[in-house]
């Protein structure tokens, strides 16, 4: 058999480390119940939740897919004239990329999704709901 893909998606404001890492552990050995030979993680580069699994994934020799909203890169078909926005920074980005990105990671067909989510964390829901829209299960933990 083959690796199980299994998608991540989190709170930039997740810090529950433990938890999260016990999380992947019990996917990673279910996968291998399941009868894979292991897991791949995909996940979507931002800081707090993604980044944590991201590390867990190369401590533990995990292959991680990174896929990064192009924040900065131009709009898709879906944007409206005129809803770029700018950041603290200054720079101006489109504030639909991380939607783009959730799609990608969907369209990828992961096996199931982990999300992390803080109250709050729109960029989690959108990527659970487009998930599940897809028919792929969510494990959604909580802190």
């Amino acid at each position: 058999m083959t690796l199980a893909l299994i998608g991540f998606t989190g709170s930039r404001r997740w810090t529950h480390v433990q938890l999260l890492e016990n999380t992947l552990l019990n996917t990673w050995h279910d996968a291998l119940q399941d009868g894979y030979t292991g897991i791949e993680l995909i996940q979507g580069c931002a800081e707090g939740a993604d980044t944590l699994c991201r590390q867990w994934g190369i401590r533990n020799g995990i292959p991680v897919r990174d896929r990064p909203a192009d924040w900065d890169g131009p709009c898709g078909p879906e944007c409206p004239p005129g809803h770029r926005r700018r950041n603290r920074r200054g720079t101006e980005y489109c504030p639909l990329a991380g939607h783009r990105r959730n799609q990608q990671m969907v369209d990828e067909g992961p096996l199931l999704f982990v999300a992390a989510q803080v109250q709050g964390s729109t960029g989690t829901a959108d990527c659970m709901r487009r998930a599940k829209a897809a028919g792929i299960p969510v494990h959604l933990i909580t802190a």
